[in-house]
């Protein structure tokens, strides 16, 4: 079996104007109040949640297209709180823009970030990806990332104002799924085995698979592939909407979980955080 560190690459290019569109398509329907309805995201509103999709592109397009770089952690501040911190600014200063104002310029910052990542080369080292490693990721990796995040914000919207939509295909969903795998060989990075040994992950569903992480000498690493071993070191299954609100945080039903093996591996597993949190870094 061939690994690399985090498997194959993921290509989510095509993605970015469809998942904005689908958004755009929320958004144009919404009255005054589904626009301040609240979110799973503590203290904001839909529209909180629309303003920070729009400086988190805003934010891609000043830092990596313009290398414009301006904000910086304070003396001690971990880089969680620190991204917990300048999104909470920009979140209050936006409540001064009308919904317009802020579809408009999402539609518009959209076309630039697509042009942008359309030059880009997705095999480059880039900086890295926190929660999948400390290490200079591949750009493909941070773009699929950056996809994850707003796919998961549009979810939570949808789900703020009771409005279903194609997030849930394959096509959309499988990405995420694939992308928040990624994180399995830094979530085992402290599990002890020898070289060899498996842990299986298993979603069920729409855009679910099989993802099976070995422990090499280097560390552990990751593939898209049935597992060789017939008894992984732990095996976790769950359905695809359970999987990705565990790595998000996002209320999720346990029950909904079968893990098998090492109770302590499954449970790292479990654990698994595909986003930044307050305690990153």
């Amino acid at each position: 079996m061939s690994f690399t560190r985090w498997g194959p690459p993921i290509d989510v290019l095509p993605l970015f104007a469809r998942e904005e569109q689908a958004l755009l398509d929320v958004l144009t329907g919404l009255d005054a109040e589904q626009w301040a309805a609240p979110t799973v995201c503590a203290g904001w509103t839909v529209h909180d949640l629309a303003a920070h999709i729009l400086g988190d592109k805003l934010g891609r397009l000043s830092r990596d297209r313009d290398d414009y770089r301006t904000t910086a952690p304070r003396e001690g501040e971990r880089f969680g709180k620190f991204l917990d911190r300048i999104n909470d600014e920009w979140v209050v200063a936006c409540r001064r823009l009308s919904p317009e104002v802020l579809f408009a310029m999402l539609v518009d910052s959209t076309s630039q970030l697509a042009e942008m990542w359309g030059h880009a080369d997705l095999d480059a080292i880039g900086e890295p990806v926190s929660w999948a490693g400390d290490e200079p990721a591949p750009v493909w990796l941070d773009v699929a990332r950056e996809y994850t995040e707003f796919w998961v914000h549009q979810q939570q919207i949808r789900e703020a104002v009771c409005v279903h939509g194609p997030l849930d295909d394959s096509e959309f969903r499988g990405p995420v799924i694939d992308t928040f795998m990624r994180a399995l060989p830094h979530t085992l990075r402290d599990v002890g085995a020898r070289t060899g040994r498996q842990v299986v992950y298993t979603v069920t569903g729409q855009g679910g698979g099989k993802w099976t992480a070995q422990r090499t000498p280097d560390g552990w690493s990751i593939d898209r592939v049935a597992p060789t071993s017939r008894s992984p070191l732990a095996s976790v299954t769950t359905d695809a909407d359970t999987f990705w609100r565990l790595c998000t945080r996002n209320p999720a039903d346990r029950e909904r979980v079968t893990a098998k093996g090492d109770e302590n591996v499954c449970a790292t597993v479990l654990g698994m955080t595909s986003i930044i949190t307050s305690s990153s870094g």
